[in-house]
């Protein structure tokens, strides 16, 4: 939906209303706990996590909280995001960066992009460099809007450049050298709800349209998206839904 990338663009002014939005956004929280599932499930031996286009370090911010004694970094290419991201983990390393120039060498066991390669013309020079940030045995997580057919104006405000099928994603990261190990949908349950929405603002959208909405509404869809989270867990196919988790290592 929303953190920063490169080359497709975005607009600074978008983090300051999302730093207001996200600690009670169900979308935030939601994602975050899948999100921090995969990590353990997944990369049960891992001491250092790298996210890039880490915003305003709301993920970063939760896997800091479960692992303290972890090594944390995040990267992000806007200063309006960092800024809220040192108020959010003053103790984290973070620095300004361009996710297609990433200086890394094999320096973390998983790296990270929620949200982020959507926005990039070259996401498989993206994907490239965390196949070398990560070390042999390691991996990455990525998380990414699914289904061209759900484009709107949502979509345009966000400055996506594109939204991901299951195949898309698969030959993006077989391409940069990994092997995926799990892709599945979320936002399943919500999927209709999020149609009909979309339908309804074809004209224009907005972040605050997109994530802020009465706190009754709120806690129904992060309900809804904890139950399609016990789903996930249990391994049964999700095929349809408003995003895509990606699990891949690297080969040893």
């Amino acid at each position: 939906m929303v953190d920063a990338g490169t080359g497709g663009g975005y607009d600074p002014a978008n983090f300051e209303k999302l730093f207001a939005l996200e600690a009670n956004s169900f979308w935030y929280r939601a994602r975050s706990d899948l999100i921090n599932w995969a990590l353990d499930k997944y990369f049960p031996g891992a001491g250092s996590f790298l996210e890039l286009g880490c915003g305003n370090g709301y993920v970063l911010d939760r896997v800091r909280q479960l692992h303290p004694d972890w090594r944390l970094a995040g990267t992000e290419l806007f200063e309006e995001g960092l800024v809220n991201a040192r108020v959010r983990m003053p103790d984290v390393e973070l620095s300004q960066m361009d996710a297609t120039r990433n200086p890394y060498d094999a320096e973390f066991d998983v790296a990270g992009a929620f949200d982020v390669i959507e926005h990039i013309e070259d996401a498989p020079l993206v994907l490239k460099g965390m196949f070398q940030t990560v070390r042999p045995g390691g991996g990455i997580l990525v998380t990414v809007p699914q289904h061209q057919w759900l484009w709107s104006a949502a979509d345009v405000a966000a400055h996506h450049v594109k939204r991901y099928s299951r195949r898309m994603l698969i030959d993006e990261l077989q391409t940069a050298g990994f092997e995926p190990v799990k892709v599945t949908s979320f936002v399943s349950l919500l999927l209709p709800a999020m149609m009909a929405a979309r339908l309804r603002s074809k004209e224009n959208a907005d972040v605050e349209g997109e994530l802020g909405m009465a706190a009754p509404l709120n806690r129904a869809c992060y309900t809804a998206m904890r139950l399609e989270s016990v789903l996930i867990r249990a391994g049964l196919p999700l095929p349809a839904g408003g995003s895509l988790l990606a699990v891949a290592r690297r080969p040893r």
